[in-house]
C-alpha cells in the first residue's frame, strides 16, 4: 500500500511549500506529517537494532531529546513471549458509538473502518487503535487478530481491550491491550477512521511512526528520529549490558553508572573488544 493511499481527508502540500518554511494551515498538519514520514520510512536496519534494544533504553533517548509522553500508557502484552515488536503505525480510531449507526449490521459493509484497518495494514506495520482508554467493550478479537497474523502485520496495540483475550495469548503476533473484554466493540465504540493521527494511552501516534513493544510496555518513536534513536539505543544497550556485568561481579554503581571515572571508560573499551560489539 502507498503512501499517497493512506492520505488522511484529502488535501495537497507541495513539497515547495514545505521546504519554502511556510506556515502551515491547520489543515495542512496531517499532509505535512505525510511528506515526512514518506521521506523517513522504517529501514531493516534500523528495524533490525530496534529488535535489539529494550523500550526502557529506548524512553531514555527519547526523553534527553524532551519527548517525555512517547509511552503508551495503560498496555501490557498478551503473549510476552512473542518477542520485540517493530514497525511503522497504521491507525484505527474509535469513537463513543451511537446506537441508531452502530448494529451489528455494519460489519456486512466492506467499507467498514475496522474491517478494512485489518485488511489495509501493510506487512511489517503495527495496528494501533485509539479505543479512549476505555476496555469496557473489545476493540477486537482473535479472528481478527489471527487475519493480520495471517497478513504478516508486525503486532497489535489498543488502549481499550480485545475479546478472546486467551487465544490471543497463544497466538506469535505480538499483541497489547489494556485488559480482556468479552463485549463486542459496537458496544461502546464506533470504528470511524484508519491511519489518521489518533490518542494512544495518552501518547500521540502518527501514521510512520515506528512503534516498539516488549514485556515494558509499548514506545512511539517519530518517525524522523527512529535512525539515530535506534543507533544510540544499541550503544547505550552495550553499556549497560557491560554494567550488569559488573555490578554482578560485586562492583559499585559509583563512577561506573554513570561513567564518571576514567578507569570505567577503559575498562568498558577492553569489554567491547572482548565481546566484539
Amino acid at each position: 500500500m502507498g503512501r499517497a493511499a493512506a492520505t488522511p481527508n484529502g488535501g495537497g502540500l507541495s513539497s515547495n511549500h514545505a521546504a519554502a518554511g511556510c506556515p502551515l494551515r491547520i489543515p495542512d498538519l496531517n499532509l505535512a506529517i505525510l511528506v515526512m514520514t514518506a521521506m523517513t520510512k522504517l529501514t531493516s536496519e534500523t528495524r533490525a537494532q530496534l529488535m535489539t534494544v529494550s523500550t526502557a533504553t529506548l524512553m531514555s533517548c527519547l526523553f534527553k531529546r524532551g519527548l517525555r509522553n512517547q509511552f503508551i500508557q495503560g498496555v501490557q502484552p498478551l503473549n510476552p513471549n512473542a518477542g520485540t515488536m517493530v514497525g511503522e503505525a497504521f491507525t484505527l480510531r474509535y469513537m463513543p458509538a451511537r446506537e441508531d449507526l452502530n448494529s451489528m449490521t455494519v460489519f456486512q459493509s466492506p467499507e467498514h473502518p475496522q474491517r478494512k484497518a485489518v485488511e489495509l495494514c501493510p506487512a511489517g506495520a503495527v495496528l494501533v487503535m485509539d479505543s479512549r482508554k476505555d476496555p469496557r467493550a473489545a476493540s477486537a478479537g482473535s479472528i481478527l487478530i489471527s487475519r493480520l497474523m495471517v497478513r504478516g502485520v508486525a503486532g497489535v496495540v489498543s488502549d481499550g481491550g480485545f475479546r478472546d483475550s486467551g487465544d490471543i495469548a497463544k497466538m506469535a503476533i505480538p499483541t497489547f491491550h489494556n485488559r480482556p473484554s468479552a463485549p463486542t466493540n459496537l458496544t461502546l465504540h464506533q470504528a470511524i477512521d484508519i491511519n489518521v493521527p489518533i490518542g494512544c494511552g495518552d501518547a500521540p501516534v502518527f501514521p510512520g511512526d515506528v512503534i516498539v513493544g516488549d514485556a515494558d510496555g509499548v514506545v512511539v518513536i517519530p518517525a524522523h528520529l527512529a535512525a539515530e534513536i535506534a543507533i544510540e539505543a544499541v550503544e547505550m544497550t552495550a553499556f549497560e549490558d557491560f554494567v550488569t556485568e559488573e555490578v554482578l561481579k560485586g562492583r559499585s554503581i559509583i563512577g561506573l553508572y554513570p561513567a564518571t571515572q576514567e578507569q570505567t571508560h577503559a575498562d568498558f573499551a577492553a569489554w567491547r573488544l572482548a565481546k566484539g560489539r
